[in-house]
């Protein structure tokens, strides 16, 4: 997030666009649905009505996978009606003719076809999001999950620049990272092509520094590998070892069948995790962790908030923490990692490595923690990014990006379009939530969300079990009949393991970021 949940009291009017806040998002949600009850305007942009669309002065329910078209749409009328704010583009931004062409191929009656929105309800919209100043936008996997998910987030990007509402409070875009310590693993550079604190593999400086800090000659000069190459890897013989760290890839990978036959082709699967998993099966050592009640560290959240975590029991059996269990690894390779606890991990290492981080240590994460950038010990941290416009590469880029349909639409022979997301009630996987009672107590299974029309249409009541087929595979679930799912979607989470919804979703990913494309692909239902 560019900016912080502090500010989302202080907020005039969100634009929250694919994000099921209530349910994926409870806290966050609560301040949100503070902020409207205390006046504060709210446009949600989001196939589904779900729960968020009661606070919502304006839903706008744009089919799957149309957002470019939408938001192009948006800029295309903001700059025809001269309402797009003419002295942050002028002053702090570039490529603003790059961006003009490229929506002017948007007109509102072009998107109207598009994303099924009026054409004048888009301009309705667009001269809202100008009228009032700064917005918060909000946005979740909704963006993400998308063969075009990357030209997503830069479309939300090129939208809050051409508004003015980039380095100010109450501004920004803010996305809602995915899952807890989310943005912690980033910043730490679990990615392939970052170090941490985000400097670039590729760079010949960062290398140095940091293959001089962590007692190595040389560092590759290229970026790893990313999941689904890896994956993809195993069955080949490309990659012959693979450790799988606090994931549940048998569950949350789409086209399940496909990713058993990954993971069973692996020549040695470590996995490190808290509890047995679907995909601990396949795995040839199960090294038991810690759980983070049972560990000192840092979680670090959307906000870019560091904050510490404190030993609240110890870890059962042979559980070990996490950082414990890789400098054994270490050790028994001929390492010697000197570091022997969290604290000093982060404090002799982490701060010293990251620049955005530096002045952070242990002895300054009492209390409510602090957020990065945070470049030395006298710096109270950092509330919001960009301020008066200033980007940490000069000036803003306009990115402009054509709209490009899902990779599987609907068809004769599978006529509807699933979307998949998460439910209050349970956690991902449910490693953790399948374990409690009370959880299953309250949703003990699966159900594919159909509309009204078409439950009419295909004869199917509320409650009674049916059939969704993909190209990759079936499964028997409960239907539930909503107004939540306009007709020709289907709506599945992925929580419970016979029922998950990556029985059906579609192997296709972003070009650049390799994300899924877990929010579009196409299905049809036949009664049981």
């Amino acid at each position: 997030m560019t900016n912080s949940f502090d500010e989302f009291s202080r907020a005039e009017m969100f634009l929250v666009v694919g994000s099921n806040m209530t349910e994926a998002h409870p806290v966050a949600a609560t301040f949100l649905k503070n902020a409207v009850m205390n006046g504060a305007k709210l446009i949600l942009v989001d196939p589904r009505r779900h729960k968020l669309a009661d606070f919502a002065d304006l839903h706008l329910p744009i089919r799957v996978g149309s957002d470019i078209a939408f938001t192009n749409s948006l800029m295309q009328v903001l700059i025809e009606e001269d309402l797009y704010d003419k002295s942050f583009v002028n002053s702090c931004t570039v490529d603003f003719d790059l961006l003009k062409e490229t929506v002017a191929k948007y007109p509102p009656e072009k998107a109207a076809d598009i994303c099924g929105i009026p054409a004048e309800k888009i301009r309705e919209t667009a001269r809202i999001l100008a009228s009032v100043k700064p917005l918060m936008l909000c946005y979740t996997l909704g963006i993400t999950e998308h063969t075009c998910g990357r030209n997503n987030v830069v479309t939300m990007a090129n939208l809050q620049m051409l508004l003015g509402n980039m380095g100010m409070e109450c501004g920004g875009v803010n996305p809602l990272r995915g899952q807890n310590n989310v943005q912690g693993a980033c910043d730490m550079g679990a990615l392939p092509n970052v170090f941490p604190g985000y400097q670039k593999v590729t760079d010949a400086e960062a290398r140095k520094k940091v293959a001089e800090s962590w007692g190595v000659a040389s560092l590759p000069e290229n970026n790893g590998l990313m999941i689904p190459q890896m994956m993809e890897g195993l069955v080949d013989g490309r990659i012959r070892g693979f450790y799988i760290f606090g994931e549940n890839l048998a569950n949350t990978e789409p086209d399940i069948r496909k990713v058993e036959h990954e993971l069973a082709s692996a020549e040695f699967l470590v996995c490190q995790d808290i509890f047995p998993t679907e995909t601990t099966r396949f795995a040839h050592v199960v090294l038991p962790a810690a759980a983070w009640s049972e560990n000192d560290g840092t979680f670090t959240n959307s906000e870019r908030r560091v904050s510490r975590v404190r030993t609240a029991s110890e870890p059962p059996g042979q559980a070990r923490p996490n950082w414990w269990i890789f400098r054994e690894i270490a050790r028994r390779m001929g390492h010697h990692w000197e570091s022997n606890s969290a604290q000093e991990i982060w404090d002799n290492e982490v701060s010293v490595l990251a620049p955005q981080l530096c002045g952070i240590k242990y002895a300054r994460l009492e209390g409510d923690g602090l957020q990065w950038p945070c470049p030395d010990e006298a710096h109270p941290g950092t509330c919001f990014l960009h301020r008066d416009g200033q980007f940490t590469c000069g000036l803003g880029i306009f990115t402009p990006a054509d709209w490009t349909p899902p990779a599987e639409v609907p068809d004769s022979e599978y006529p509807l379009v699933l979307s998949t997301g998460r439910r209050l009630s349970h956690y991902h996987t449910r490693t953790q939530t399948g374990r409690c009672e009370g959880l299953n107590d309250i949703l003990g299974e699966e159900s594919a969300d159909i509309s009204l029309s078409d439950a009419r249409t295909l004869g199917i009541k509320h409650g009674e079990m049916i059939k969704v087929s993909s190209r990759r595979g079936e499964i028997a679930v409960r239907a539930r009949v909503t107004q939540e799912v306009p007709p020709g979607m289907v709506w599945m989470a992925f929580h419970f393991r016979e029922t998950c919804a990556n029985w059906l979703t579609n192997p296709a990913f972003d070009p650049f970021t390799l994300t899924a494309e877990y929010k579009a692909c196409a299905v049809r239902i036949d009664r049981i």
